[in-house]
């Protein structure tokens, strides 16, 4: 299995925070502003990973460190966690890496507009929030709308990454990219490791424990 690999990464301090935020309260509908991206980005028209729900940050440090070639842009509607996440990132002087608080489900289009066409050629979506409630459940990220904002700011041939240790949410993820004809699974089967080669904090947790994760790719076929 794969593990986190730490050249350059760092520890993350605990923040107190709120487990859950309910992203369809009205306090986060309305859509981030967007950044001049040339003040972000050293380099704006490298390849850009993009990770949703990116909690504190922890995987985008540690891949951004060791992917100097590449942009690094994570969304998270946990505000304290932003700011920590940025926080390390100033530390670590990493000019391919940026975090935007935010609420995924209504700001994605008009962010990914904002970039450069064909940079983005890389998506994670790694365990998040699963609303068990069945009245909570049209709170999950992966949303009919969501896939298809990605599909049309995709570049052909990119690469999306999903992975959970629900196995409902991560069906109801593939279900949902499946039902899009711009999206094709690399297999069915679960994949056995982690593709990217570098691991988040709760994928960590979940395979010390002996529990499964449960992972897929998927593939922009779609010009």
């Amino acid at each position: 299995m794969a593990r986190k690999m730490l050249l350059g990464a760092v520890s993350l301090p605990p923040v107190r925070v709120r487990q859950h935020v309910n992203p369809l309260s009205l306090r986060y509908q309305i859509p981030v502003p967007v950044p001049d991206w040339t003040d972000v980005f050293k380099d704006v028209e490298r390849p850009l990973h993009l990770d949703i729900g990116s909690a504190r940050g922890q995987f985008l440090l540690d891949i951004a460190s060791q992917q100097p070639q590449w942009n690094f842009l994570g969304l998270e509607i946990r505000r304290p966690l932003v700011e920590q996440a940025i926080a390390f990132r100033n530390e670590q002087e990493l000019s391919n890496l940026h975090f935007l608080f935010c609420n995924a489900n209504v700001s994605l289009l008009p962010v990914l507009k904002s970039l450069p066409q064909g940079v983005l050629q890389r998506v994670s979506i790694q365990f998040p929030d699963p609303w068990f409630k069945k009245r909570h459940q049209k709170r999950r990220v992966v949303q009919p709308e969501l896939v298809e904002t990605l599909a049309t700011c995709l570049a052909p041939g990119s690469m999306v990454f999903l992975q959970s240790d629900v196995e409902e949410v991560e069906r109801e993820m593939c279900d949902r990219f499946s039902e899009h004809p711009a999206f094709t699974r690399q297999q069915e089967q679960w994949l056995i490791d982690n593709p990217l080669g570098v691991s988040t904090e709760r994928e960590n947790m979940t395979l010390e424990k002996g529990e499964p994760v449960y992972r897929a790719v998927f593939f922009k076929t779609e010009a």
